[in-house]
């Protein structure tokens, strides 16, 4: 009997929140009835096709050894091949992550053109029904197939090496499931799904973090006017704005700044925070046709009866578009931190130097430029283009790769960061309405005031940050995973 909550994976509809969805629970999970069967077809297909020609990966060896005839026996060359790509190097990926790709991967062998036996297709199902998690090692890919890290789930798969958390019953290898199993880029995937996912939140909930630092700048309404945006309607820098307007005027509040022009950390909000908006739209439909993509190579075509061999291996859309998103959130970011140090200028806010509230020479918040600079610093190392570099391997039969893992480690790494420049700017922004008495005063904007109130120490006389900057952090994460109703974070 089937679970009617189950997720059903039918190897054409996976979206990128369904990923998260997966990855971050252990709900159930399925194949649609139409998919397995589709999945029968084309293993039916392959067989037939590899007694007629050469098929590679599945008659033949890989790379540079693709001439190679191997023997037909039942799955000896298949484990040869497992066990020779599984080179078990680096940091064991998260579990979130190794679910993530376990569900793309699925969903990609449901698009039915691997040829692989349905048995590992029911394996899969099966961990990640029941929560097992194998033991992968994050090391060995350069953007033309997770081969190393699918090759350790493969031998999880098969019964020979341990799993991190529960186990499933082993399955038998065929000629040609290695091959077919491993032909995947869904471990990298994976990682960029899951960070684009807390990028996407971050920079939704930086709209409330900037409409705080506004309130505390008295800043002018004019830069978010609609006439203006709508001369240039980039669709980002029209949502910034419009999400701006919405938290801070929805009540119909257009009071006057305290100045004709404000500093651009404020002025030119939309058209910074707009290109990573658009960046991550982008992105997210990069992904979403790649976890939906039967991009195996050989292709097994059941309609045609075909085989085809081919280079949907390489992922440099997703590449390019990683690269662009870390571009354009290290720009948001830059404008976060000269926003920081607008809040700490007594020009701007009429207080002490750095918001200091004790004894002369106090320095108040003072090293929150430092954190934010260092982790300014980090996102722009982070920040780096991967598509500039390639790779010739395999006695030079492979003579390009995408480094599309990279960008995913890199974008994945630039989350925290981003995370941290928000958060400081957010603790200033704070301070300053609290030294103020300044609470805003629209109710959206009023109603995350008040929970940083409840939540965020106020302590004003020199103390360590750390914990306020945390207690940020937290509330920027509640932000973006808990909107407000009738209004984007």
């Amino acid at each position: 009997m089937t679970d009617p909550d189950a997720f059903v994976v039918d190897g054409s509809t996976l979206s990128c929140d369904d990923v998260v969805r997966v990855a971050t629970g252990d709900g159930p999970v399925r194949v649609a009835p139409e998919a397995m069967k589709a999945v029968h077809l084309a293993w039916e297909t392959a067989c037939a096709a590899s007694s007629t020609r050469p098929v590679y990966g599945r008659t033949t060896g890989v790379g540079a050894n693709r001439e190679a005839v191997v023997g037909s026996g039942p799955g000896e060359h298949d484990l040869r091949l497992l066990r020779s790509h599984a080179a078990g190097v680096g940091d064991l990926l998260e579990p979130a992550v190794v679910r993530a790709a376990m569900l793309i991967r699925l969903n990609q062998l449901a698009a039915a053109g691997s040829g692989i036996h349905p048995r590992f297709v029911t394996a899969l199902e099966s961990a990640l029904r029941t929560g097992a998690v194998p033991t992968v090692h994050d090391g060995g890919s350069i953007g033309t197939g997770d081969l190393a890290t699918l090759a350790e789930i493969g031998l999880a798969l098969t019964g020979h090496v341990p799993w991190a958390r529960g186990a499933v019953r082993s399955v038998a290898l065929e000629p040609g499931d290695a091959l077919a199993f491993m032909s995947s880029n869904a471990v990298t995937l994976a990682r960029a799904v899951l960070a684009t996912d807390e990028l996407s939140r971050l920079l939704a909930s930086a709209h409330t973090v900037t409409a705080l630092s506004y309130c505390a700048l008295a800043g002018s309404p004019e830069a978010f006017a609609e006439q203006v945006h709508a001369r240039r309607p980039h669709p980002g820098s029209v949502r910034a704005a419009a999400r701006m307007r919405e938290l801070l005027w929805h009540e119909g509040d257009l009071s006057p700044g305290r100045r004709i022009q404000d500093p651009f950390g404020l002025r030119a909000f939309p058209q910074v925070h707009g290109p990573a908006l658009d960046a991550v739209d982008r992105l997210r439909a990069t992904l979403e046709i790649e976890v939906n993509a039967a991009a195996e190579n050989p292709l097994i075509d059941v309609a045609g009866g075909g085989v085809f061999h081919h280079g949907l291996f390489s992922t440099a859309y997703v590449a390019l578009a990683l690269d662009q998103v870390r571009a354009a959130v290290h720009h948001a970011a830059e404008l976060s931190a000269a926003r920081l140090g607008d809040l700490m200028e007594p020009e701007f806010t009429g207080l002490a130097p750095f918001l200091a509230a004790g004894p002369e020479g106090s320095s108040g918040l003072m090293i929150l430029e430092y954190l934010t600079h260092d982790a300014l610093g980090r996102l722009r190392h982070s920040a780096g283009p991967v598509t500039v570099g390639t790779s010739v391997i395999s006695r030079g039969v492979e003579d390009h790769a995408s480094f599309t893992p990279h960008a995913a480690r890199s974008t994945a790494a630039s989350v925290e960061s981003y995370r941290t420049v928000l958060a400081c700017e957010l603790v200033a922004a704070v301070r300053v309405l609290r030294l103020t008495g300044t609470a805003p005063r629209g109710r959206l904007l009023a109603a995350r005031f008040a929970d940083l109130d409840a939540t965020l120490p106020d302590v004003r006389e020199d103390h360590r940050v750390g914990d306020d900057v945390h207690a940020a952090s937290v509330a920027i994460d509640r932000w973006g995973r808990t909107p407000q109703p009738g209004v984007s974070p």
